[in-house]
């Protein structure tokens, strides 16, 4: 699906107002406060790629404010990818003020408030990601919240060519090829992140967290494999079992949790997804769950609600 939105045809006293809404939607509840007179224009436009939303929007100086009580009424996290076109952007959240100049991108939470900002006429980017869906791929995504990431050269660079590119052929893509496109877009921003030596910067050592890197990577290679075991796990990042432990308690969390959250966060992509037909016990089997009712149990006390719930929001939202 895409829509368009633009203020040159609205009557100015009401640009504001309507650029508010066009905002709200196509995000998430946030207050603007728009510098300059009166003459404000803007454009947006906005694509969905199966789970991930793009859009790219270009105005006048604004400020974005999401306060604690946009907070209230909203269930599900997401994570939006900024990249700069034209002029710097100010971010602020949880302590942390950073500015993002063309050449990077920028990572913001959803489930905490911010200020983000540009005072001179902007152009950029936007690809808005479900958490559930970030965290099928990068673990512990929270850890990501104001991170900027070069994009002049290597993979942060082939990530924005790559969303530049995808926004102009989208339109030209049935709803299959645009989920796919959604996915490659997701690996590429999980390569660009983590090639980013300040990723690697957890709780431990950075030789520790270069093994629980290798780790997580052999994992998610793996997870569709029923006999996947620590031991396994081990072998195949020729470290000790014991070693292997620790690596993970000292991120705060057992080896079968991450590897059961990992599953069940694959799960709940695909139960998301539109143009998924499989029953909700092919997508636990295909996922390594063996046994349907565990796996319900499972996915409800780490989501809150069951399988089939989850699958009959998301195709009401869709419809």
């Amino acid at each position: 699906m895409q829509v368009t939105y633009a203020t040159t045809d609205i009557p100015l006293q009401a640009r504001r107002q309507y650029w508010q809404e066009v905002v709200s939607s196509t995000y998430y509840s946030l207050d603007l406060r728009f510098f300059g007179g009166q003459d404000f224009h803007g454009t947006l436009g906005a694509w969905s790629l199966g789970p991930v939303s793009m859009s790219r929007q270009a105005s006048n100086g604004l400020l974005y404010k999401r306060h604690e009580r946009h907070l209230l009424n909203e269930r599900n996290e997401c994570f939006l990818i900024t990249v700069p076109e034209l002029a710097e952007i100010r971010f602020e959240q949880d302590g942390r003020d950073v500015r993002c100049k063309p050449g990077a991108f920028l990572i913001e939470r959803s489930h905490l408030p911010y200020e983000f900002s540009h005072q001179d006429p902007a152009a950029l980017w936007v690809l808005k990601i479900p958490s559930a869906v970030l965290r099928a791929r990068i673990s512990r995504p929270e850890r990501l919240a104001t991170l900027q990431i070069d994009a002049s050269r290597s993979v942060g660079a082939l990530f924005v060519d790559t969303l530049r590119l995808a926004g102009d052929r989208i339109g030209e893509m049935d709803e299959t090829a645009r989920a796919m496109i959604g996915k490659h877009l997701i690996e590429l921003l999980a390569m660009a992140i983590e090639s980013d030596d300040r990723v690697l910067t957890g709780h431990s050592s950075s030789v520790r967290n270069g093994h629980l890197l290798r780790c997580e990577h052999f994992i998610r290679t793996r997870l569709d494999d029923m006999r996947l075991t620590p031991q396994m796990i081990a072998d195949g990042c020729g470290i000790s079992l014991r070693y292997l432990h620790q690596i993970f308690e000292g991120e705060g969390m057992t080896v079968c949790a991450y590897i059961r959250n990992q599953r069940l966060s694959m799960c709940d992509a695909l139960l998301r997804d539109p143009n998924c037909r499989k029953s909700i016990s092919e997508i636990a089997y295909q996922w390594g769950f063996a046994d349907q009712a565990q796996f319900s149990r499972n996915y409800r006390s780490r989501f809150g609600r069951t399988p089939s719930e989850a699958r009959a929001t998301s195709r009401a939202s869709n419809s």
